[in-house]
């Protein structure tokens, strides 16, 4: 069993005075906090305990109406598309600014939000943020087109614009990483936005609307709207005003947004969905390094995040070892409130996710898995989760099928190179890949093999803001981070003109 950070009598260590006071919690329209329209408010739940944290507006149709008001009325006359690039860059990398001004208060939100780690929340997931909107402020006023070399006796040449209008939905297992992945790069194209952050993780995001204004973000410019997804995020993407919408979650949820944006104004579409990732271990590979990377692979985040590495596959050579090692080090890894900084794991999200894990490990134990370690609870309340690892299992277990977004592993053993590349493509997703081996033929040649958008080799979680992320096959399509972020919100218009003399005139 994993270690519990317990007080004695059951329950977990409190850490209360790290909460901070909740400052925000109205809709974000037009420069202003708001009521929603009908009056209705929202639970957002402290994961540690399941206590209620706050009341926030719920937004529904009629909000997510105003706020693309405003943001057309920005966009379509406002400054921000005027603005030159450099300005625009000014004002996000002062918006940056005012991020690491409030790291503590921001991680904290995070942390009673989504049971995020604080340590973490501070070391990362807040001065990444501005990392990311630093990145993207040097991009600003560097878009540019292109002049053509056209075939007939033409001078042609492309413009990049600003798409319009975008609606942003994100998920809750990242909610201010996630936030900037889809904000810098709109805001460096010049574009406007609506952001709806998840039902259960709405605290950051409306903290960062108020950082926004005050770092001199026009009015309109950045909307939030905090509701649920089936009203709110519905409303989003298929309202007629909305120009394009990028969403992040899962696969079931991308297809109706996708359905709504094609049957309303046929708006452009990113999707970055669900994933089951696969981590092919190699005979050759460092066996510690291996099973450090293996266990950070599905247990980071709590395993809620979408590139986990729930399904691994070891070569037959030293699979022996590799599962002792393994299953040895789950069960030192430290469970408990994510203000400890001791701890390397707080609790799932909420009640739902929590209760959809534990059915999954009752379905694999169901279906004949091996139970090598965990798959319990953890203390007497809130959503705390043993780290658990089965092997005896094959792909049509439901346990390696179905992305399961928790701290559950699949461990399988296999013989051949060709087996690992069957064994890793045989899923609907196509996120990402793993592969941990010294022999770099070898490495090269199996990541030219598996199809996801992206192949770690030798390490996990590498993620940058200069390199491209998505999916392919039912993980979705389009990229967030890289210069291919920044491109997606930028329309391509070419300008064509006869040369003098020509027979065009």
């Amino acid at each position: 069993m994993a270690e519990n950070q317990s007080n004695g009598n059951g329950s977990l260590k409190s850490y209360d005075a790290h909460v901070p006071e909740i400052k925000f919690t109205k809709l974000f329209i037009n420069g202003e906090f708001v009521d929603s329209v009908k009056g209705r408010t929202l639970e957002t739940i402290d994961p540690r305990n399941g206590q209620v944290t706050a009341r926030v507006a719920e937004g529904d149709e009629e909000d997510v109406d105003l706020a693309v008001k405003a943001a057309r009325q920005a966009f379509d006359h406002g400054p921000w598309p005027r603005l030159p690039g450099y300005q625009r860059g000014r004002i996000m990398s002062k918006f940056a600014d005012l991020i690491e001004e409030n790291i503590d208060e921001l991680a904290a939100l995070d942390t009673i939000d989504a049971g995020k780690l604080f340590g973490m929340g501070k070391a990362m997931d807040i001065p990444l943020a501005a990392t990311c909107l630093r990145y993207y402020a040097g991009a600003a006023d560097k878009i540019h087109g292109e002049v053509l070399k056209m075939s007939r006796e033409l001078h042609g040449y492309t413009l990049r614009e600003p798409v319009g209008v975008v609606g942003h939905i994100i998920p809750w297992n990242f909610p201010t990483t996630m936030f900037f992945v889809k904000v810098a790069p709109a805001l460096a194209a010049g574009c406007t936005m609506i952001v709806k952050p998840a039902e259960q993780t709405p605290l950051s995001a409306l903290f960062y609307a108020h950082l926004a204004k005050k770092a001199g973000v026009p009015d309109g410019v950045i909307n939030v709207i905090t509701g649920f997804g089936p009203t709110a995020g519905a409303a989003i993407s298929s309202h007629m005003d909305i120009d394009m919408v990028s969403f992040t979650g899962s696969t079931e949820v991308g297809r109706m947004v996708m359905q709504a944006a094609a049957t309303s104004n046929l708006k452009q579409v990113s999707l970055e969905l669900g994933g089951k990732s696969p981590l092919i271990v190699f005979d050759d590979a460092d066996l510690d390094t291996a099973t450090d990377l293996a266990l950070t692979g599905i247990l980071f985040n709590k395993g809620e995040i979408c590139v986990a590495g729930s399904r691994v596959y070891v070569q037959e050579g030293i699979y022996e070892e590799f599962e002792k090692k393994l299953v040895a080090k789950a069960k030192t890894w430290s469970v408990g409130d994510p203000f400890d900084p001791n701890v390397r794991q707080g609790p799932q999200v909420n009640k739902k996710q929590f209760e959809k894990i534990l059915s999954y490990i009752e379905h694999g134990k169901r279906e004949g898995a091996t139970l090598l370690t965990g798959g319990e609870r953890m203390g007497t309340e809130g959503y705390y989760i043993q780290p658990t690892i089965f092997t005896n299992v094959t792909e049509d277990n439901m346990i390696v099928k179905d992305e399961i977004f928790g701290p559950v592993m699949s461990l399988m053993k296999f013989k051949t190179v060709e087996e690992a590349i069957k064994r890793a493509n045989d899923t609907r997703y196509g996120l990402a890949a793993g592969i941990l081996t010294k022999n770099m033929d070898l490495a090269n040649t199996v990541s030219r093999s598996i199809r996801a958008g992206i192949i770690w080799i030798n390490c996990y979680f590498a993620f940058d803001n200069d390199c491209p992320y998505g999916g392919y096959k039912m993980s979705g399509f389009g990229r967030d981070l890289g210069l291919d972020a920044l491109h997606k919100y930028l329309h391509v218009k070419s300008i064509v003109t006869p040369i003098y003399n020509s027979p065009w005139l």
